[in-house]
């Protein structure tokens, strides 16, 4: 009898994932029908791949904010407290390794707990964080701690590695576009809120920015746990683009021993080391120099700080155009060319900022805005491709590992920067210096291999 109804096929697969009649009838015999779903999920009637794709947007979005904010607090932490650059710079490379080195780990623990538990647990801590810091920091340790290590834990956990596993789990077909458009979800977070963060600092303090930023982490935790599936069969659904029903894989026990076994295997091989070293250029070349860095060089120049933060922001608005773009890109080209043609022309753009810096924003300035903007992230879908090509199933794991690499070049750079800064009085060094490093990002881009047989 069940062989009968399994070779029963009533109606065409849709590629949105809805089952057909012979896999329902397949699945009421195994118990795991949508109408066994709507039992135990209360949820399931608004769970679709790209309903999930939209709340890990949004949670996305909501820790994203927390990265540049750091930015902001620069010159208000200096002249409230009297701290140097370079000790805030401190704190800064802390939250940025820390948000990296977090990634590997979360994307383990999403295949042992679910999405679900991890992200909501994230958006707790960074709200944690920003309220710590803003009520209970009177040390520079301790905006290293409150700041770096518990906002960093939780933005690395709902960052680009959290991007990549949903994506692998919830699509097959449209990898390359939905991988983009998370990635242009976290450049929303990043950049266009700073206009209004910086009104904020300016009018309130940055400790009312710190707590606005909290209460959103807070308000988005229930909508998290609300919407978000750890795996489409929980909800009786298969994979956008899937030709079959695919069942939750069982918990993968032991989450950190799998992160460093996914390490020590992959450090083996050539591709790991070029994709870790390129992306730590990109951490290097963005987080390190822009997010941390591009409003006090601005103001440098006599900029205020609103009229720079704007700027960001603008960088981020052109920043989900050049995502999405990238994405569509990585579906039809070779994304090592992609990779080498974004570093490059990324390197152009940074070699000519110090003569662009000004008072006032001026017609040149805002076209290096625009062409950073969509560069910025845009490596983040060939990259996510190529960790596919040549690590498989352990893609994710892989990307979160060069995630760490990015950020512990992005804070690298966050530190030096400051101390460049305190000692020189100037960031032109750190301008030239980064653009250096994306024409070796470029030509290490290059040479990386093709397929799974570079493992």
């Amino acid at each position: 009898m069940r062989k009968a109804i399994t070779d029963v096929s009533w109606s065409a697969t849709t590629e949105t994932g809805t089952p057909t009649c012979a896999e329902t009838a397949t699945r009421a015999l195994q118990g795991t029908t949508p109408e066994a779903n709507r039992r135990t999920s209360p949820g399931r009637r608004i769970v679709t791949p790209w309903t999930v794709a939209a709340v890990a947007a949004l949670a996305i979005v909501t820790a994203g904010t927390f990265t540049t904010l750091a930015g902001l607090l620069v010159g208000p932490l200096h002249a409230e407290l009297g701290w140097s650059r370079g000790t805030i710079g401190v704190g800064s490379a802390v939250h940025m390794v820390v948000y990296g080195a977090t990634a590997p780990f979360a994307a383990a623990l999403m295949d042992r707990f679910g999405m679900r538990y991890v992200t909501a647990g994230a958006l707790g801590l960074v709200g944690a964080g920003a309220v710590l810091t803003a009520t209970a920091m009177t040390a520079a340790w301790q905006f290293a701690l409150y700041w770096g290590v518990l906002v960093g834990l939780g933005g690395g956990a709902t960052a680009m590695a959290f991007a990549a596993v949903v994506t692998e789990r919830w699509f097959v077909a449209r990898r390359g576009l939905v991988t983009g458009l998370l990635t242009a979800a976290s450049v929303v977070g990043q950049f266009v809120f700073l206009p209004v963060l910086s009104e904020i600092v300016g009018r309130y303090g940055w400790r009312a920015a710190a707590l606005t930023l909290a209460g959103a982490a807070l308000l988005t935790g229930p909508l998290v746990w609300l919407v978000l599936r750890d795996h489409p069969a929980d909800a009786g659904l298969r994979p956008y683009g899937a030709a079959e029903f695919v069942p939750r894989p069982a918990p993968v026990t032991g989450a950190g021993r799998r992160a460093v076994r996914v390490l020590l295997r992959s450090a083996r091989t050539g591709p790991f080391w070029l994709l870790a070293g390129t992306f730590a250029i990109c951490g290097a070349s963005t987080n390190g120099v822009m997010w941390t860095h591009f409003t006090p060089a601005a103001h440098d120049h006599g900029m205020a700080t609103t009229a720079a933060s704007s700027l960001l922001a603008l960088v981020g608005i052109f920043n989900v155009a050049g995502t999405v773009a990238s994405g569509w890109l990585t579906d039809r080209r070779d994304p090592r060319r992609l990779l080498a043609a974004y570093f490059a022309v990324r390197g152009v753009a940074l070699l000519s900022l110090p003569l662009l810096l000004t008072a006032t924003v001026q017609p040149p300035l805002v076209a290096f805005v625009v062409v950073f903007g969509l560069l910025d992230v845009a490596t983040v879908p060939p990259t996510i491709a190529l960790c596919r090509t040549h690590f498989a199933a352990d893609a994710a794991v892989v990307f979160g590992w060069a995630n760490t690499a990015h950020q512990v070049g992005a804070g690298a750079v966050a530190f030096l920067g400051g101390v460049t800064r305190d000692a020189f009085g100037s960031y032109d060094v750190v301008w030239v210096g980064t653009a250096a490093l994306c024409g070796v990002a470029a030509l290490l881009s290059l040479a990386l291999g093709g397929g799974v047989g570079g493992r």
